[in-house]
């Protein structure tokens, strides 16, 4: 049987074509590919996968071959194109005059917003468009690189940027013989000078697996979003990954909703040494007859209080130790999500446009320099020279005890780390918070505080704590009364008196002795509690006779899951292998702005519409939705990026199943009906109720009687606290940048507004208006006080009139 012919698209002629003078190569990566030329417009075709002619052929090392400089095709300065004018400033300092620095301001290139643009039947040829905005860009773009000796693609370090460099060398027509690609994961004098030291080929096979994420995308959210549009209502969006991470926003919601919450007690005991002092400490029961305690209601820890009043209490192990305690690894891009989040507040989004501003540089009075490392990575990794650095600092600022012997290495969580690249990290310690303080204002500030802080704590020694475990046996001595007055038992009697007693109490203390990088991080990056306790225990010895001062029995509930926040959703995508560093922030923000979720405080739970459109995914699209899978498809794109499969065959696998999918859903899948949102309020002009209505521009308040009365007015959240200078209701609203402030309903005759949510209960004190102030409490505006909360108020209130 003769072998097919083989054939790939020809961009020039716009159509599949069979390779002319088939030659077997490998990628800078390693993977297997045939290279020829279109036999009509002599196009260079390329097509990845083994052939035959790969039999023999020796494969290279897998990684991207530098080029030689280039020979100037005219005389013109050579050009480099960056992302960002904030980034081209930055790059242009380190460069000189002798190179002309330009932006595309992202991608410059992408999918038609108003067709699928994927050729499905063609081998999902992508149908890429410049944009009607970034014409003018294009444009400017062609006419330097056509003055330019050199093009210099200079885009970020990861599969986007690699993306971003092609589709220039596509858009702007140039010749591979014409530009080179650079790469740096800091934007520092050395950093850039070293990269263009060594140009290289652009790498393919990043730009396949950022065609096939793209594509994905596409196929699902262009496929299922009608069918919402259609069953649900319009204006919603279905995502490979946005989806999994509202199920797992449900799937919690629906825990707390079903659980039941378990009684359980705990005993402790304040127990007593007898000495001069009378030294107390407190012990929690540990164990009943050897078994861990199963106290499950007020008659059965009654039982047990009544046995222990009447006991006596006798050490019988005291057991010292030392623990260390180790920093975290510096941040990687989920990790910086999950501590901004807890540490500072901000959203993931928030966070990422901080960090972006740090990377791409900031003027520091002797010009601009990017202050941190690339921050989208799944790497902890460190180049040698930071660690140096750190360890030359860390030497001089604290000492040589707070210096490890050998510099740490860490080991990402992610399931598969792109290893090549660096954690986050400050781009020199030696610009510490202080000295930069002057340079950052807000987000950017605080935001460089905590990566600053984090990495010279991961290079830092441990922290050391002495550690003590006290166990405590309780039980009836014969004749009552035979250790009254017996201060310690001896060695020998202790195994005899305590064998039958049938309670131990355990006491953990724990005391730091060394600080270690808690020197620098200030708190246990972690966000866990120290075990044992927190505090040291007074110095104990075993036959030690207590006496005991009271004890205090406590009931309990078992507690449902928590609901997620943005840092433990980031962190569940991550430990699941769903996501990539750089969807994390844009699915965190799809998922509040169409709706889908909401969030009270911190913590995110579903609205109605969100777990109306999940079951209808989940019921409707169980493999897009299975979690297993969407991590499969992660491990997929990885396996493209490293040139070990070819992005068109993974399509092709996942989209015969899923237009299945797609056609079953769009026979069976049952119209949902939502309920309206009812808000209280009548309509002034008919009287019917007043509902909360979606139009193209978000929320707005409507009446029922739609169409017989068309009432509408803007939707507005109202805090129910009135405004201190005219006293119209104060209202909830956003900044350009999607910051949430509060002001005056009656703007713009009244132009009042706070950051801090509005509390309708007025100030005790002097009847100002109080606000939520975050960690500090309440607090009135008008005379600074700080207001207690519910009753407290009130009886705040009283007492100072009686005064």
């Amino acid at each position: 049987m003769s072998e097919q012919p083989l054939a790939a698209y020809c961009v020039k002629c716009r159509d599949r074509r069979e390779i002319s003078q088939p030659v077997a190569v490998y990628t800078v990566n390693g993977a297997p590919a045939t290279s020829g030329v279109c036999p009509v417009c002599g196009t260079r075709l390329f097509k990845m996968g083994r052939t035959p002619a790969h039999e023999g052929l020796p494969r290279p090392e897998s990684a991207p071959k530098a080029r030689a400089q280039p020979v100037a095709a005219s005389s013109g300065k050579p050009l480099v194109i960056v992302e960002s004018p904030t980034k081209a400033r930055t790059v242009s300092r380190f460069l000189g005059s002798g190179y002309a620095v330009k932006a595309s301001v992202g991608h410059i290139r992408d999918l038609p917003r108003s067709q699928l643009g994927v050729d499905v039947a063609r081998d999902f040829v992508p149908k890429y468009l410049v944009p009607k905005e970034k014409k003018a860009v294009v444009k400017e773009l062609r006419a330097a690189a056509d003055a330019a000796g050199v093009v210099y693609l200079a885009s970020d370090p990861d599969r986007e940027g690699e993306a971003i460099s092609w589709h220039l060398t596509q858009a702007l027509g140039l010749d591979s013989s014409r530009y080179r690609r650079v790469t740096f994961h800091e934007i520092t004098a050395k950093a850039v000078q070293d990269a263009f030291a060594h140009p290289r080929d652009i790498d393919m096979a990043l730009v396949d697996a950022q065609q096939a994420r793209r594509v994905l995308d596409r196929l699902v959210g262009y496929e299922i979003s009608p069918i919402l549009w259609e069953k649900v209502r319009a204006r919603l969006s279905a995502g490979r990954v946005q989806s999994v991470a509202l199920r797992l926003v449900v799937e919690r919601e629906r825990e707390i909703a079903a659980f039941v919450p378990v009684e359980y007690w705990t005993i402790t005991a304040e127990l007593a040494r007898r000495t001069p002092a009378h030294e107390t400490f407190r012990a929690r029961l540990f164990r009943v007859d050897g078994q861990e305690p199963q106290i499950k209601d007020e008659a059965e820890a009654h039982a047990i209080l009544d046995a222990l009043h009447g006991a006596d209490y006798v050490i019988n192990l005291v057991e010292k130790g030392v623990r260390q305690r180790h920093s975290a690894a510096p941040f990687t891009t989920s990790t910086l999500q999950q501590d901004a989040n807890r540490r500072l507040g901000f959203t993931a989004k928030r966070t990422m446009a901080a960090a972006q501003a740090l990377y791409e540089g900031v003027d520091i009075g002797e010009g601009r320099v990017g202050l941190i490392t690339y921050m989208r990575t799944d790497s902890t990794n460190v180049a040698e020279s930071a660690q140096a650095e750190a360890r030359q600092y860390i030497q001089e600022t604290f000492g040589g005890d707070y210096l490890p012997v050998q510099p740490p290495q860490y080991k990402t969580r992610a399931r598969k780390a792109q290893e090549a690249h660096e954690a986050i990290r400050p781009t020199s310690v030696l610009r510490t918070p202080q000295q930069m303080e002057a340079h950052l204002k807000g987000d950017e500030a605080r935001l460089y505080d905590l990566i600053w802080r984090r990495f010279v704590a991961s290079q830092m020694a441990p922290a050391i704590y002495d550690t003590t475990t006290v166990d405590i046996m309780a039980g009836p001595v014969t004749p009552p009364g035979a250790l009254a007055q017996v201060q310690r038992v001896p060695e020998e009697q202790l195994a005899p008196l305590t064998a039958a007693w049938r309670y131990q109490f355990r006491a953990n203390g724990s005391q730091l002795r060394f600080r270690g990088y808690l020197a620098v991080y200030g708190v246990d990056p972690s966000g866990e509690e120290d075990e044992g306790g927190g505090g040291a225990l007074p110095e104990l010895a075993r036959g030690e006779v207590l006496d005991l001062r009271q004890l205090l029995p406590e009931q309990h509930w078992t507690q449902p899951p928590p609901r997620y926040t943005e840092a433990t959703l980031v962190r569940t995508l991550e430990e699941l292998g769903i996501g990539r560093p750089s969807t994390y922030a844009p699915t965190l923000t799809t998922l509040l702005t169409r709706e889908y979720v909401a969030r009270e405080g911190r913590q995110l739970y579903p609205t109605e519409l969100g777990m109306t459109v999940n079951d209808l995914l989940v019921a409707h699209f169980p493999t897009i939705l299975d979690y297993d899978f969407t991590a499969h498809m992660e491990e997929d794109l990885d396996l493209i990026a490293d040139g070990d499969k070819a992005w068109v065959q993974v399509l092709r696998d996942f989209y015969a199943p899923f237009a299945d999918a797609v056609a079953q859903a769009k026979a069976t899948m049952p119209k949902a009906e939502l309920e309206e949102e009812e808000t209280g309020l009548r309509c002034p002009q008919c009287g019917g109720k007043v509902v909360v209505k979606r139009g193209r521009f978000g929320r707005f308040f409507a009446c029922s009687n739609y169409p017989t009365c068309r009432y509408t007015a803007p939707y507005v959240v109202r805090t129910g606290a009135r405004c201190p200078e005219c006293g119209g209701d104060l209202v909830e609203r956003r900044s350009k940048k999607g910051r949430v402030f509060y002001g005056c309903a009656n703007y713009p005759t009244c132009a009042f507004v706070t950051w801090n949510r509005p509390l309708p209960e007025p100030c005790p004190l002097c009847g100002g208006l109080v606000t939520d102030a975050g960690k500090k409490g309440r607090q009135c505006i008008k005379c600074g006080a700080m207001v207690p909360q519910g009753d407290a108020v009130a009886a705040e209130a009283e007492g100072t009139v009686e005064e």
